[in-house]
């Protein structure tokens, strides 16, 4: 049972117009009493307008947004002080509050407060933090899309599914002298295990898709010294943040840089020059690229098309036959009748120097393309720990169908079916580890 009352800036520590002060717990009501200008009750949610006293003296004048208990956002009595923006002020409000019985709220108390309290479950509170840090449009809209719970029902409809299935099994075990499962045939109960096995999956492959969308595409740029690797992070950012120079090697560690194009983030990665070299310090930053590569979602290999194909480049290639890639031939503008040619491989002509790199924007939009991602009927979770549940829910849908073709007791196949049961109630939060959701939480920012 949670019996104290916690209070936080829910807006930044910094000069502004208007700070937001957040107090909730039992006791909200009995302290903003002791320092407000008047009386004010829970009798519903309210605004009141008056003076934080200190005392005979008058702090700041402030609006309290009053909102009780159980219609609010952490479900408990919350109220929220619009005082003036000052950090002076703002401190001097929150110490008088500690004074008077508020205890200092930890980061994401109020959320965890809103979960524990039934007001929200685990895939909305996870959405506030997304909300919070989502970086374009579509990590936003993956964010509210789970925040506003509209697509909680397809977990939902999947617990439903899988219990009338353990119902019936569990009819044949009680009852065996009866052919089949329960209402169910054996060759219905495969076809059902089937359908709700290749749902997760394709919900599980949407959100790896979502979990690129917001976390960002790790790109990497690979290629031999001065083939224009510098030149391109420069055009993708839109600023001289490599050096760019005609001498081989001058990029000899990892340079990085974070850019926006249409719906993606792009987290960039320009490399040293991959070539065979003595100069230990340059062979540091070589191994360094080569290391990336392990990490890329998406690696860029870069070409100059007034050169011929190397040893190393050959290498290159081989190195990244199985990752996401995109073949870039580069200074296009000084030869346009180049002999590069991959067609295994998505190809693309530009002049980085230029920054004329359309093509390749429009490639890497194409590649990440985000348009499934929006069905009326399709979840998306956009954070490993809860794809890593769903990916274990669809292993043990999998051992359910196989143990059930091969002629295992159906008692054998339950055992799966209930771990899928539970993992999808550990996925909204209806059972957690304490440890596990302090550490959650506490991403989060102070106040929210």
């Amino acid at each position: 049972m949670i019996n104290d009352t916690i209070v936080a800036p829910a807006t930044s520590m910094m000069n502004q117009a208007i700070s937001i002060i957040r107090l909730s717990g039992p006791d909200a009501f009995p302290i903003i009493n002791k320092i407000f200008s008047k009386v004010v009750k829970p009798h519903k949610n309210e605004i009141h307008y008056g003076f934080i006293k200190d005392g005979e003296e008058t702090l700041d004048q402030v609006l309290l947004m009053c909102f009780e208990t159980p219609n609010s956002f952490t479900g408990e009595d919350v109220i929220e002080i619009n005082c003036h923006g000052g950090v002076y002020i703002t401190n001097k409000i929150l110490k008088l509050l500690l004074k008077n019985g508020a205890r200092l709220a930890n980061r994401g108390e109020f959320s965890q407060r809103a979960f524990l309290n039934g007001k929200i479950n685990l895939i909305q509170a996870e959405a506030i933090n997304d909300l919070v840090h989502a970086t374009n449009d579509q990590s936003a809209k993956i964010a509210i899309s789970n925040l506003q719970n509209k697509n909680i029902s397809v977990i939902n409809n999947f617990r439903n599914d899988l219990l009338d299935i353990i119902a019936n099994i569990e009819v044949n075990i009680d009852y065996p002298e009866y052919d089949g499962v329960g209402d169910l045939t054996v060759g219905e109960l495969h076809e059902k295990l089937k359908v709700l096995s290749n749902k997760v999956a394709e919900i599980i492959a949407l959100s790896k898709i979502g979990k690129v969308v917001n976390d960002g595409v790790n790109l990497v740029i690979l290629g031999q010294p001065n083939v224009g690797k510098s030149s391109l992070l420069n055009a993708l950012l839109n600023e001289d943040k490599a050096i760019v120079s005609d001498t081989p090697g001058t990029t000899r560690d990892i340079v990085e840089g974070r850019v926006n194009i249409g719906n993606l983030t792009l987290n960039l990665t320009d490399t040293a020059g991959i070539r065979t070299t003595d100069n230990e310090i340059e062979q540091i930053g070589i191994n360094k690229a080569k290391k990336q590569i392990t990490l890329a979602d998406l690696v860029l290999l870069v070409f100059d098309s007034t050169r011929s194909l190397s040893l190393e480049e050959q290498e290159l290639l081989e190195l990244t036959k199985n990752k996401k890639r995109i073949i870039i031939i580069n200074k296009i503008d000084l030869n346009p009748h180049h002999q590069y040619h991959f067609p295994a491989d998505h190809q693309i002509e530009i002049a980085a120097i230029r920054r004329d790199i359309k093509p390749l924007i429009n490639k890497i939009n194409e590649l990440f393309s985000t348009d499934q991602l929006f069905k009326d009927d399709t979840i998306i979770l956009s954070n490993i720990k809860q794809i890593s549940i769903l990916e274990n829910v669809e292993k043990s849908l999998k051992n359910a169908y196989n143990n059930s073709t091969v002629g295992f007791p159906v008692d054998i196949v339950n055992v799966d079916l209930y771990e899928s049961w539970n993992l999808l109630g550990e996925l909204l939060g209806e059972s957690y580890d304490d440890n596990l959701l302090d550490t959650m939480f506490s991403k989060y920012c102070l106040g929210k």
